[in-house]
């Protein structure tokens, strides 16, 4: 998951707890395997590698993901597209902070063709990448949809109290023992070590995305890893956009659209009826 992950939940000793967590730690490792676009292995590895030429069988399961992903890409008017993790091969958000260099008008042009989720074909249990160089990655709402599949697993298994947290995208299986919620911290964009809110919660989802993990400066203007998908540059808007829900997929998918929209977010955000926290470019801070 490229991420610090963790199972919290109450047990009478580490050895149980470390006994009662290990189902959804599995699964989560399960769906890095089957779904990770870096293992060779993986059904996505495999797709990607056969575009412009072979189908791919797939899974109900990852029949079940391709769905989603055409529902968020219908629901965001097309900015939430899967084909669009192309653009990683002209955007570096690892430089050093010394070397960091923008993309040039002609690399990112050369990569707009390779995205569309219109382009991909789908035929029964079949799919098909139409262009040699197009590729799926799945990284929009993995960690969420893991959180998910790892929380539902553990209370399916009788954890009653915890939560599971991929990278600070969460799941929580239930309150404390005493009744009591969780108190998660959302992290201030700006100011490291700093929270912007908290949130109690005892169940649901919550996840953030943001413009303060994965960036470059350059020039003094801040490039962050989200990129509209129809012009391949980065998104400006928004600082960051937390937000709750029953399910973390749903959190994290109904953010990350916010983001990609821009100022249009901030009534998408609304009309979700989800919790949320968001912080504009301009610092100004919007909460319902």
């Amino acid at each position: 998951m490229a991420c610090t992950c963790e199972v919290v939940l109450c047990a009478p000793t580490l050895a149980d707890a470390q006994r009662l967590a290990q189902p959804g730690i599995d699964e989560v490792l399960r769906i890095e395997r089957t779904y990770s676009r870096y293992r060779p292995d993986s059904i996505v590895a495999r797709i990607n590698a056969a575009a412009g030429a072979d189908w791919v069988d797939c899974d109900a399961e990852t029949l079940s993901l391709l769905n989603f992903a055409d529902q968020l890409h219908q629901q965001s008017g097309g900015l939430f597209d899967i084909t669009s993790g192309v653009l990683r091969r002209a955007w570096n958000f690892a430089q050093a902070k010394d070397q960091a260099r923008l993309p040039t008008a002609e690399q990112i042009a050369a990569l707009l063709p390779l995205i569309g989720w219109v382009q991909v074909q789908r035929e029964g249990t079949r799919i098909r990448l139409p262009r040699a160089g197009m590729e799926l990655d799945f990284g929009g709402f993995g960690k969420e949809y893991a959180a998910d599949r790892a929380a539902a697993l553990l209370q399916r298994t009788g954890v009653l109290h915890g939560y599971v947290n991929l990278g600070g995208d969460m799941r929580l299986m239930g309150p404390k023992p005493d009744g009591a919620p969780w108190v998660m911290g959302i992290q201030h964009p700006r100011e490291r070590g700093q929270l912007l809110a908290t949130q109690q919660l005892t169940t649901g989802g919550l996840a953030t995305s943001g413009d303060y993990e994965r960036f470059i400066v350059v020039g003094g203007q801040r490039y962050c890893h989200l990129l509209n998908p129809r012009t391949g540059w980065p998104v400006r808007h928004w600082r960051t956009v937390s937000v709750t829900a029953p399910l973390a997929v749903v959190a994290g998918c109904t953010a990350t659209i916010a983001m990609l929209q821009g100022p249009p977010g901030l009534d998408y955000l609304r009309q979700s009826g989800h919790p949320f926290v968001a912080m504009a470019h301009d610092g100004q801070i919007h909460t319902q």
